[in-house]
């Protein structure tokens, strides 16, 4: 059982992952943008942003850090679930329940969502660094001054490889580790969600009169995913502007506090909401695909299990 939902949720974060990372793209870099350093893009809004993009990098530039996005969701949905449905049956175990209640959902979401972060943060930091990479192009190993010219050459990255290399030998381990604390609180996000999708599809089970096992259709995966991740998101999007901004090359900041004080310092409480509309553009949509695609592969998985 446990190894299904591993391989739908690879599935699931890998297919979310390549339709929508131009709008992950936007989401970082606005997240980022703090009006302070000049060797960051300050764009005015969603379409602004996207056509200077295009103009400056290219339609590639669109992708950049699509390689470790994919790596690090294919790995963190698939260990997401993993993780999450295994501590779902212990406690039900323990209880010997069938089902759980909204904590209980939301204390298994948080444990799986803090493994997940410890061994995932390193892909994500790399994701966000080529994600922030501003100019023509990334750097090229014949032209690596294409692009953040005023960076340090240890700040400039040919790819996914490169950058994980780079930032572990002049940054150390606590580098790749750059903004896990905020990722730790931010696993109350993965929590909120999964407790609201598993109360959702319940209710509308009850109200059909369907078993607590049967298999719902598309369109209600879709709208129970889009929900759920609009509340989750809403609620605690500030700690990925917290997390952003710790993993952003171009600003040096002290830890988790500086960045609080900073922020709001410079830009009040909007500072911590920059990206929300880029970030729900692509996190609602991104949720409900990873969701669907989760659920009907391991529909898929379970059935080929019985077969076997």
């Amino acid at each position: 059982m446990s190894h299904e939902h591993l391989i739908a949720g690879v599935l699931g974060g890998l297919t979310s992952t390549v339709v929508l990372h131009p709008l992950d793209l936007l989401k970082v870099r606005f997240a980022v943008s703090d009006g302070q350093s000049s060797l960051k893009k300050n764009y005015k809004n969603i379409s602004n942003a996207l056509s200077t993009i295009v103009k400056e990098e290219g339609f590639k530039g669109l992708y950049k850090g699509v390689i470790p996005n994919c790596l690090g969701a294919g790995t963190a949905w698939g260990l997401y679930f993993l993780f999450y449905n295994s501590f779902k049956k212990q406690m039900m175990d323990a209880n010997q329940q069938q089902h759980l209640g909204p904590i209980k959902h939301m204390t298994a979401g948080a444990c799986a969502g803090a493994l997940t972060t410890a061994i995932t943060n390193p892909i994500w930091v790399v994701k966000t660094r080529l994600c922030l990479q501003y100019g023509t192009a990334t750097a090229t190993l014949n032209n690596p001054q294409a692009t953040s010219n005023l960076l340090p050459e240890s700040k400039r990255y040919t790819g996914t490889w490169d950058a994980l290399k780079k930032v572990y030998r002049y940054e150390g381990v606590s580098g790749l580790y750059r903004g896990f604390i905020p990722g730790l609180l931010g696993v109350s996000h993965g929590a909120i969600q999964l407790a609201a999708y598993e109360e959702l599809k319940k209710i509308y089970l009850v109200r059909s009169g369907l078993p607590s096992d049967h298999n719902l259709g598309t369109m209600q995966y879709l709208t129970c995913a889009a929900l759920s991740k609009l509340l989750a998101a809403s609620i605690t999007y500030p700690y990925q502007v917290v997390r952003a901004r710790l993993q952003d090359q171009h600003v040096h900041y002290k830890g988790l506090v500086d960045v609080v004080r900073r922020t709001w310092r410079n830009e009040g409480a909007g500072g911590f909401y920059k990206g929300l509309g880029p970030s729900l553009l692509r996190v609602v949509p991104a949720s409900a695909i990873t969701f669907v695609v989760y659920e009907k592969s391991l529909e898929f998985c379970k059935n080929q299990s019985r077969k076997a």
